[in-house]
């Protein structure tokens, strides 16, 4: 080799070894039926691309477990025998199932996956909705005590005929939550998981809050408000996400357990917590319950905040972020300070 050739020889080697700038990589896919986003910030092209893989796989893989539009999967096959007989499934699908239950104790039954004994009724791209006379032949299928959950066997029986389940409600949350768990495995501190309407972040963007907009029920193109979370977990419900209208009516996708309708004492409703499994699970409290109930809910487990748009287009807030005239109730009392060492 000329000797004039080895610095440049030289210098190549030496920005071979330089770290590689990190930065952001992201990607959008459509699983579940809804849009999954995955962003990472990564020092490695390609471990933040192969992390991204590996949210995206789990999310397949979670689909195929629990979706109720997949005839093969765990879920139909206990829409199609739980009936008639126990299904067993794996412990995963077994314990979501049954977290489910807390979270219809919590929000005193307006959240239930055994609404879909009504909601498959619905379809939404056809405007079809079914009858008074279906409704009422349905609803007594209604009822998450009617699940009969053995936790040795992992099996799941329907004490009434005509029950189905349906974790919409609760599955996209939980997939998050297990993207998440992914990157962190794989020592990602800087990311954000969405799966339609639910988002869970780790760390910060660099120094700055992530910040999340709340859009306009009513124009897609506009927020009503925007909420600046580190570490943290946010699900917004809309009636406007799967939906028709029908002689000034909106049918949408929230189903009230106890009529079998539609529910729309809020246009839309935002909960912010530690885990994506949880906001998903309390986010559909107050289009049953009313925004006032939820509220009360809400402000007696201080994990979790809301935010939520009435019919009206009034925002309120939980006490966690509402302004201090306008918070519910008395304010919490100070924390007790400690005996001053000497």
């Amino acid at each position: 080799m000329p000797i004039r050739f080895a610095p440049i020889v030289a210098l190549l080697l030496s920005l071979a070894s330089l770290p590689v700038r990190a930065e952001w990589h992201e990607r959008t896919d459509a699983i579940m039926g809804t849009r999954i986003y995955v962003e990472v910030w990564s020092e490695d092209a390609a471990k933040g691309e192969a992390g991204i893989d590996a949210v995206m796989a789990d999310m397949r893989r979670i689909d195929e477990l629990m979706s109720h539009y997949k005839p093969e999967s765990q879920l139909s096959q206990i829409n199609a025998r739980a009936a008639q007989e126990p299904v067993q499934v794996d412990p995963e699908l077994f314990d979501l199932i049954k977290l489910s239950t807390h979270y219809s104790i919590i929000t005193e039954g307006a959240f239930d996956i055994t609404y879909a004994s009504v909601g498959h009724l619905y379809d939404f791209p056809h405007h079809i909705k079914p009858t008074e006379e279906q409704i009422k032949a349905a609803l007594p299928g209604v009822n998450w005590r009617n699940m009969l959950l053995d936790s040795e066997h992992h099996t799941v029986r329907f004490e009434h005929q005509g029950m189905r389940i349906d974790l919409g409600g609760i599955g996209k949350g939980y997939a998050v939550d297990h993207g998440i768990g992914i990157l962190q495995a794989r020592g990602f501190q800087h990311a954000l998981v969405t799966a339609g309407g639910d988002s869970r972040i780790i760390g910060d963007r660099m120094g700055r809050p992530w910040v999340i907009g709340i859009r306009n029920p009513d124009d897609k193109d506009k927020v009503v408000t925007r909420i600046p979370i580190v570490n943290s977990a946010m699900s917004t419900s809309g009636d406007y996400e799967r939906y028709f209208d029908e002689a000034g009516v909106r049918y949408h996708h929230i189903i009230d357990p106890r009529t079998g309708h539609s529910a729309s004492k809020v246009r839309s409703a935002t909960i912010l917590g530690p885990t994506a499994t949880e906001t998903d699970g309390m986010s559909k409290t107050a289009f049953v319950l009313g925004p006032e109930k939820a509220l009360e809910i809400i402000n007696r487990m201080p994990q979790y905040d809301a935010i939520f748009v009435t019919p009206e287009g009034k925002i309120l807030y939980s006490n966690g972020l509402a302004p201090p005239d306008e918070k519910q109730g008395p304010p919490p009392k100070p924390a007790a300070k400690a005996p001053a060492k000497h």
